[in-house]
Parts: C-alpha cells; structure tokens; sequence
C-alpha cells in the first residue's frame, strides 16, 4: 500500500513543485528543488488564459452527465436486476458492447449528427456523446449492487401497497447509496477527462472543457510546462473534493 501511494503521489508532488517554481528553473538542469517558489504560472492561467472558462464547462458537462446517469442509470439497472422479462440478459449484453464500441470509429457520424441539429460547441452536445459511453458503465454497477440487496425488504412494502416506483425511491435508493455514490464518482471522472469527444465537438474557448484547453497551450514555438503543471494541479482539485464529498 505504502509503494502503491508513493507511485501515485509522486508525480502529483513533482508537478505541484514544479508549477511553483519559475519557468527558467524547469529545465535548466542542477538542482530540482527551485530556488524560489512563485505563483506567476497561476496567474498567467487565470488572468490570460481564461482558464476559469475551461474549468466551467467542465464542471457543467461532467455535473450533468452525471446526473443523468445516475437517474437513468438507476431505474434501468432496478428494473434489470429485479423485473423478469424476456431479453433481459440480452439487454445488458448490449449496453456492455456499446460501451467497449472505440470512441474513434464513431467521432465522423456523431460530428455529422450533432451539427445537422445544432448542437456542436454546445453543452448537450458533449453530455448526449457522453452519455453514450457513461450510462452503460452506470448501469452495470448499479445492476451488481441492486442484486445484492435483499428483495424480501421490496417484497414486504410491496405487500403493504407500495408501488415500484415507490420502493425503488424510498428503499433501494437509500440502501444504494455507496453504490450510487461510486458511480457517480466514476461517471465524473470520467467525463472529466474525456478529451476525443471534447476536441471534436467544440469549436471555441468559451465551450472547451480543461483537456482540450491544456492541450491548446502548447504554442508553435514553445510549450509553457509551467502553466500546463499549474493547469494539471487546478483540474485535479474538484476531483480530489468530489471524492471526499462522496467518501
């Protein structure tokens, strides 16, 4: 556990150094531990870079997508790990196939898609393409975790008059908490860092999400490392809270 954390602290820890150091100091060689500590990388990115923008959209595309799935998501695994019906298996089958589907072999029709209907370089026209990918994944987490519930619980307010929908909302919803909570989490992190869909779908800075405007700071004659390590430590804090959030 103690190797495990040091590996994926590490280069947290190095970039965080980094981006406080100055820029000359990066690559110059000697000593890795700056001279000085300065903010200047931070400050280029929220003063000329914008980068509140990117921040933005990325919270308001992986915020709604992860809503979305967790409602949808959650009715449809119920009704997968509950309900018998004909094709259920077949059901799920399909939702696992489309969410192996390479996103690259689907990039052209959707751009096509969304542009006949207006929505690239909009908000719903990440989240539906996200959704596409995301839902799947939340469905067969949730459809694990309603399996291990006990059904003589929904049996037994069933017997009392409650519907379905009732039982699946006061419940199996509050017994699936840490379930839903780590779908949530997953979906999050997920559309988050999404970048294939986000290049291609949005045109503009007022609609990039963090990974794509990271990777547009990369100049035709120099790539500013302070500012993408400075970029790096600010896209990983809603994570990091939405973890503990939800922990």
């Amino acid at each position: 556990a103690a190797a495990l954390l040091v590996a994926i602290a590490l280069p947290l820890a190095v970039a965080l150094v980094a981006s406080l150091a100055p820029e000359r100091e990066l690559f110059g060689g000697g000593a890795r531990i700056p001279s000085e500590l300065t903010a200047e990388h931070y400050e280029i990115l929220f003063t000329e870079r914008d980068f509140w923008t990117p921040v933005r959209n990325s919270l308001v595309v992986a915020a709604a997508t992860t809503i979305l799935c967790v409602a949808i998501g959650s009715a449809c695994a119920y009704a997968l790990a509950r309900l018998r019906f004909r094709g259920r298996h077949l059901v799920l089958g399909a939702m696992l196939a489309v969410s192996m589907f390479p996103q690259i072999s689907i990039v052209a029709p959707l751009y096509l898609l969304l542009r006949e209907v207006g929505l690239i370089d909009t908000y719903p026209g990440l989240v539906l393409p996200y959704l596409t990918f995301a839902l799947p994944l939340a469905v067969w987490l949730l459809v694990g975790y309603f399996r291990q519930l006990p059904p003589e619980l929904e049996d037994a307010a069933i017997v009392d008059g409650a519907s379905r929908l009732r039982v699946l909302w006061e419940i199996v919803l509050p017994l699936a908490m840490p379930g839903i909570a780590t779908t949530a989490i997953l979906t999050f992190v997920y559309c988050w860092n999404e970048f294939l869909f986000a290049l291609s779908f949005t045109t503009t800075h007022e609609r990039h999400t963090v990974p794509v405007a990271v990777a547009l700071f990369r100049g035709q004659f120099q790539i500013p490392w302070g500012q993408i390590l400075a970029a790096t430590i600010v896209s990983t804090l809603p994570v990091l809270a939405l973890v503990a959030a939800f922990q």
